[in-house]
């Protein structure tokens, strides 16, 4: 085992104010912005990721973006000391037909498009082109036995495998099932996706979405009766799936047309899964929460209003949730997104584990960089991504118990002497140049230098003052 762990890239970003404590949590630094990694000392590099992807018709040209720069994405993995991590990698998409969560389905919705039957793809990982160039379900590229070779299940590049199981399609159900597709993809009795999760990997959860998540809990939501439940329109997973704190405070006033503020998922309604009891399987699928990450890129979440609006077709103005972004897309072609609350309210309980960008983009590389540099950090990535202020100025410590009731944490000074290995007050931290495995900005780790090797199960977590920089397109991460 090396002497010493070398660590830090960007993970959370947050503008905090006073100034650096010695503690990991109280740390407000007043000089810019914060760069905090949390690296487990046992390094895994067993990542499963799972992306849903939205497959309604409003999504072709996302799809394809997805798919130009996911070799973006790869790239940010490639960086990781010792290369690309062990990965699964497999695609479902929001299409569960007509299916609610408790097991009932309701009639087919007449001349919907794809029908929005049965339960529609069911959570079963996809692959859909034909002759595909992955055999089996889902992609699988981990270190072999040999050193310095791969084992596969696809020919050509990773970027051209996923390509080939990303390709959705634009016919799926418009009442979109995001997180619960996720849950049924990853239930441990799933036999269609037998093999996809290892016990022992990390787990990402990865949402591309125009619309916000409309999981059923009961299916009778998209019963024909309009008396009840108002126009069978995609408005009712806005009407009976979120409640605004600002004009609409139930369902009725979130039916009345007008700005709303202050929106969240309606945990006490009928019709729609909790977002809690989401947030409780997935975290309950590892031992350790800590090793689930979810991210999405997905519509920003305000501005939030109803508004009147004819659907297609139709003449007839109806309420509707207003479009939060648009932008114009390659072909110079409008494309919009409407408020994804349940997504981001999904992202929020994980922090420290969630990244959220705006799908309002030409171009998706920044969405899927900062989700890349989340996934790199988590795994224990050595580099630091972003500019460091001058002088360094970090907070780090060990974490024993990291994220439990019974945490323990020793904060680490900055190592005295000449360099790290002589320092006299180990265990010490210390910044160092490693152009040699951190290709990005300054090409800097954060070293931490030690006598003895901690145990296994310790975190190192630091905050570092970096530079303040413009966020921009409503991107950032938790």
């Amino acid at each position: 085992m090396r002497s010493f762990v070398v660590f830090a890239s960007l993970l959370g970003i947050g503008l905090l104010t006073g100034c650096p404590d010695r503690t990991i949590s109280e740390v407000s630094p007043e000089q810019g912005r914060v760069e905090f990694k949390d690296i487990p000392v046992t390094v895994n590099r067993d990542i499963d990721i799972l992306f849903v992807i939205d497959d309604s018709p409003s999504m072709a040209d996302k799809q394809t973006n997805l798919k130009n720069n996911f070799p973006n994405f790869i790239n940010v993995l490639n960086t990781i000391e010792g290369g690309l991590p062990n990965v699964h990698l497999g695609v479902v998409t929001s299409d569960l037909g007509a299916s609610g969560a408790d097991g009932m389905v309701a009639p087919a919705i007449p001349g919907s498009v794809g029908g929005c039957s049965s339960t529609g793809k069911n959570g079963a990982l996809q692959t859909f082109a034909a002759g595909t160039a992955v055999t089996g379900k889902y992609i699988s590229d981990v270190a072999s036995a040999t050193p310095g070779m791969r084992t596969t299940n696809y020919t050509g590049t990773l970027a051209s495998a996923f390509s080939s199981i990303a390709s959705a399609g634009a016919l799926g159900c418009g009442f979109e099932q995001h997180i619960e597709a996720a849950k049924r993809a990853l239930q441990p009795n799933n036999a269609a996706n037998a093999g996809f999760i290892r016990a022992s990997a990390y787990l990402a959860i990865i949402i591309l979405a125009d619309e916000d998540d409309c999981s059923m809990e009961h299916s009778t939501l998209i019963a024909s009766d309009t008396t009840q439940l108002g126009p069978l329109q995609s408005f009712r997973c806005t009407r009976y799936g979120i409640i605004c704190d600002t004009g609409g405070t139930d369902t009725s006033s979130m039916n009345v047309i007008g700005p709303k503020a202050n929106c969240h998922s309606n945990e006490s309604g009928q019709y729609l899964t909790k977002i809690s009891d989401y947030v409780t399987f997935f975290k309950g699928l590892k031992a350790d929460p800590n090793n689930v990450i979810v991210a999405g890129i997905v519509g920003v979440p305000t501005p939030f209003e109803v508004e009147l609006r004819a659907p297609g077709g139709s003449t007839t103005q109806i309420p509707a949730l207003a479009h939060s972004c648009t932008y114009t897309d390659s072909s110079n072609q409008p494309e919009v997104a409407d408020p994804a609350i349940r997504i981001k309210q999904l992202l929020d309980s994980f922090p420290n584990r969630s990244t959220f960008s705006t799908i309002c983009q030409q171009d998706l590389s920044t969405g899927l960089v900062l989700i890349a540099q989340l996934l790199k950090s988590v795994l224990g990535s050595p580099c630091i991504d972003g500019t460091l202020a001058t002088p360094y100025d970090c907070s780090v410590s060990d974490v024993a118990n990291y994220g439990a009731a019974n945490q323990v944490e020793t904060v680490l000074p900055a190592c005295n002497g000449t360099t790290p290995a002589a320092a006299t007050n180990k265990p010490c931290w210390a910044i160092e140049m490693d152009a040699a495995n951190c290709t990005a900005n300054s090409h800097l780790t954060l070293k931490v230098e030690r006598n003895t090797a901690p145990d296994q199960n310790t975190h190192v977590v630091s905050y570092c003052v970096t530079e303040a920089t413009n966020a921009g397109s409503g991107s950032g991460s938790n």
